[in-house]
């Protein structure tokens, strides 16, 4: 038996929960909020300094977990939210057998052989009028689409197939049996599991639930995500910006990103170069959001307080990751809240975000990680790549091909409207060929 007191062991169990039993538990009851994350979420294994992306990934992922409440809500205001768990059916779907279409209703086993002629009875079965009473044998029905299959009916045939009389119908050989008819149950049967915990719910998720008789879902709160700019040289888009300074790009961006993820934007407005300032912002974010994202700061400059603040905090772990464009992502936790510095370069900052900020809100949101889906398609570029870092291009697929921006420098922002997905190009060395296949992800695929 493995002893958790054991440094190695102890590590390991934290990472699975151990020792955490009780909050663990605590999570499963509705309303009820998971218990905060440790300091160390963030930490990487000593030793490590340039961090592939995937091993950057892979040290997200097994650290976090959901840190949001769980709550019952009505159909009509579950768009977008999270499953909190398993959902099971109330009702069959379809909960009886019913026709398929327009048309008449009868025991196959009644017809001979050659083209047939049945009596017709008075009366219909509509979609929630039911005929109320048995078909006699060898007799025919009206039957409308959706409508319940009267006892003594067990194929239909379609109206543009009949002649139809006052007293009789006639129509050619040929009708299989159970023809036009749908069993009950047949898509979906009362008890079964219909929606797994961790979907995002969207319009076919909500049609699924009320035909089987649901009314309410249980979903997680959303992740509330806090947006923070830093630096003395930014202005508010649309005022007199000054020699030197740059307008707010960044938290414009990012708010209206995360309102795309599903997740719930709090604007934390901007802060200059202040340190005082800037702690006192971050004690007020951590009351108001889940995870907070900033950016500008997050390297060793002079001027960078955000990852200045957070190694004075004794939580930060500054991941200079091997990565184009990005490198450096400040990580850690401010008064129990993540803290996801960002490069302040708007394009950086985006493919930061996007790349690992986005997944690692997914877990924190309860929908689990979620895996990026890219596409290998022919290159309408040519490109040498040196080896060492893994590179995202400003992309978009045209005509079955995928063109770049025709520059890479990462302050070209206009090149994040004009591309519609990313490229990934792998860590090692590369050329690229016109036509060679590449992995290009769209931007929807981060949503």
């Amino acid at each position: 038996m493995l002893d958790v007191r054991e440094p190695r062991v102890a590590e390991e169990g934290w990472i699975l929960g151990l020792g955490q039993e009780a909050e663990l538990t605590e999570e499963n009851d509705t309303g009820l909020k998971p218990p905060p994350l440790r300091d160390d979420c963030f930490a990487l294994p000593a030793g490590v300094d340039w961090t592939p992306v995937d091993e950057a990934l892979k040290g997200l992922r097994g650290r976090l977990r959901g840190v949001v409440a769980r709550e019952e809500l009505p159909l009509s205001a579950v768009l977008g939210r999270v499953l909190s768990e398993d959902v099971v059916a109330k009702r069959s779907n379809p909960p009886l057998p019913n026709s398929a279409v327009d048309g008449y209703g009868f025991a196959f086993e009644a017809l001979g052989a050659g083209d047939q002629t049945l009596p017709l009875i008075e009366g219909r079965s509509a979609a929630g009028v039911p005929l109320g009473h048995a078909v006699p044998y060898g007799s025919a029905v009206r039957i409308l689409t959706g409508a319940a299959l009267p006892e003594g009916v067990d194929t239909v045939i379609l109206e543009e197939d009949v002649n139809a009389g006052a007293r009789e119908i006639a129509f050619r050989a040929g009708v299989k049996p159970k023809a036009n008819t749908r069993k009950a149950g047949e898509d979906v049967i009362a008890g079964d599991v219909i929606l797994r915990q961790g979907l995002r719910l969207g319009a076919p998720e909500l049609a699924l639930a009320a035909a089987t008789g649901l009314g309410a879902l249980p979903v997680f709160e959303r992740l509330k995500v806090g947006v923070l700019s830093t630096g003395d040289e930014l202005v508010e888009p649309g005022e007199v910006a000054g020699e030197g300074q740059i307008f707010d790009a960044n938290r414009v961006m990012l708010l209206g990103l995360v309102a795309e993820m599903g997740f719930e934007p709090v604007d934390l407005g901007r802060v200059g170069d202040d340190r005082a300032a800037l702690r006192v912002r971050l004690n007020e974010a951590a009351g108001k959001a889940d995870v907070i994202l900033t950016s500008g700061g997050a390297s060793n400059g002079d001027e960078d307080h955000m990852s200045a603040l957070l190694r004075e905090a004794g939580a930060m772990q500054e991941w200079r990751i091997a990565i184009k464009p990005g490198r450096p992502l400040a990580l850690g936790m401010w008064a129990g809240t993540p803290v996801f510095g960002l490069p302040g370069n708007p394009v950086a900052a985006l493919v930061c975000t996007l790349i690992f900020a986005r997944p690692a809100m997914g877990v924190l949101a309860g929908r689990g990680w979620d895996e990026p889906l890219g596409y290998a398609l022919p290159a309408a570029f040519e490109k040498r790549k040196k080896a060492g870092r893994r590179e995202y291009l400003r992309a978009r697929m045209r005509g079955g091909s995928v063109e770049v921006f025709a520059s890479e420098g990462s302050g070209r922002i206009s090149g994040l409207s004009w591309a519609d997905g990313l490229v990934e190009l792998p860590d090692g060395e590369l050329e690229i060929a016109q036509g060679d296949p590449v992995r290009f992800i769209p931007y929807a695929s981060f949503l």
